[in-house]
């Protein structure tokens, strides 16, 4: 059986290593848009930025590892087209055939409109390696950046700035910084984070526009206020690639729609990663994050080599701003409660309740707290509130419980 699988991020690595590691003999192409080999995306707004982690550090795995264990590894090809008839995939010119094809391509940044100055020299997104390697020479002490954005690409890329000695603002058109994806208390722990770090935090705040001949020198906010900027940094979301999907008439349904196995509309097509949405809890979902990206993408491996499994998610997700790691567990949709249970040190952690039921946790440098949280929520467990506040309680008995 000859295998396809295009996007060469992190899925399409864990993918194709998986299907090795489980024994297949057949044919494996691996197919990228990058000229580089799979690496890791979320050094890139942290460590890779700032200077801290040289190139070859961001790879999954040794470019050699892939035609050690007869994986083609298809760098800097655009696939244009996929001909389910025939399953094919085509590469410019080239025909490309495939028994089962697995669909890895992630997700791509939302970009400022040109209309409002998005296409303005010295405005960047944070995405790929070629993003940040035409950002990181623009920053530099004492110059003046702005952040559209207050989610956690927004706030990484701020506390980067920040320590290199730039003076940052951030503009967040919400009411609050992580309004989306975290509770108050969440938000109130990262804005005062970074005001101490000396970023100037607008919330409640939008971009009217970008100002500046060829090159962005300044913004006009929402307020009115002029804002001279040097370099901009766009983090107001992703959304998933489906491009290739839709064209090829593969359903979509917030992201590449796959059944519990990671399998599309079409059964020989499969999808994984941030692009894909699956069942969840009686509703679809798509996740965002690293961890997703790996297990569904084993099991969708496992599915293409015919073992029917379904892929039960365990979310987990995790931001390192200056020297706070933010570590989450479960999915916080829903929630009525916020039980905050203070740790060691000044580390802090914050439990989401929807009633009695506990869903997710927040974890400020207490990995303790996110580690018996995450094991509480897989195991469906849910402690009783005052247990979780009272700091002297015993955190792994709870799960005896």
């Amino acid at each position: 059986m000859d295998i396809v699988v295009i996007g060469a991020g992190q899925a399409g690595s864990s993918l194709v290593a998986k299907l090795r590691a489980l024994g297949h003999e057949g044919s494996i192409t691996l197919i990228g848009e990058e000229p580089v080999p799979p690496y890791q995306r979320p050094p890139l707004s942290k460590a890779y930025l700032l200077g801290d982690m040289e190139e070859s550090r961001l790879y999954l795995r040794p470019e050699a590892f892939y035609a050690d264990q007869g994986i083609t590894l298809r760098l800097g090809g655009k696939v244009t087209a996929i001909d389910r008839e025939n399953r094919e995939v085509h590469l410019g010119d080239e025909r490309i055939s495939y028994d089962a094809l697995a669909l890895t391509t992630g997700s791509q940044p939302r970009a400022l409109p040109a209309a409002i100055g998005g296409d303005l020299e010295g405005v960047f997104t944070v995405r790929s390696l070629a993003d940040i390697d035409r950002m990181q020479p623009e920053l530099r002490e004492g110059r003046r950046a702005l952040i559209i954005g207050g989610g956690y690409i927004g706030l990484e890329a701020a506390a980067v700035c920040a320590k290199l000695g730039m003076q940052v603002v951030l503009v967040e058109m919400a009411d609050r910084i992580l309004q989306r994806v975290a509770a108050l208390q969440t938000s109130d722990y990262f804005r005062g984070l970074h005001q101490r770090h000396g970023v100037d935090i607008r919330e409640g705040t939008g971009l009217e526009r970008l100002t500046g001949e060829g090159r962005v020198s300044g913004a006009v906010l929402s307020d009115g206020e002029d804002l001279a900027a040097d370099v901009v940094i766009v983090g107001v979301g992703i959304t998933p690639c489906t491009q290739l999907a839709e064209l090829a008439g593969v359903l979509l349904d917030n992201g590449i729609k796959t059944d519990a196995k990671g399998r599309t509309s079409d059964p020989a097509i499969y999808a994984a990663g941030d692009c894909a949405s699956f069942p969840y809890k009686g509703g679809r979902i798509r996740l965002e994050s690293v961890g997703n990206a790996i297990d569904q993408a084993e099991v969708v491996a496992e599915n293409m080599l015919g073992a029917e499994k379904d892929y039960i998610a365990k979310p987990w997700f995790w931001s390192d701003q200056y020297d706070t790691k933010l570590q989450i567990a479960g999915l916080n949709t829903g929630y009525d409660d916020i039980v905050t249970r203070p740790g060691e040190g000044g580390a802090v952690s914050f439990w989401y309740y929807c009633g009695d039921e506990l869903r997710a946790v927040d974890a400020m440098n207490d990995s303790r707290a996110y580690m018996v949280g995450k094991r509480l929520i897989e195991m469906g467990k849910s402690p009783a509130k005052a247990a979780i506040g009272d700091p002297a309680s015993d955190l792994k008995a709870l799960m005896r419980g």
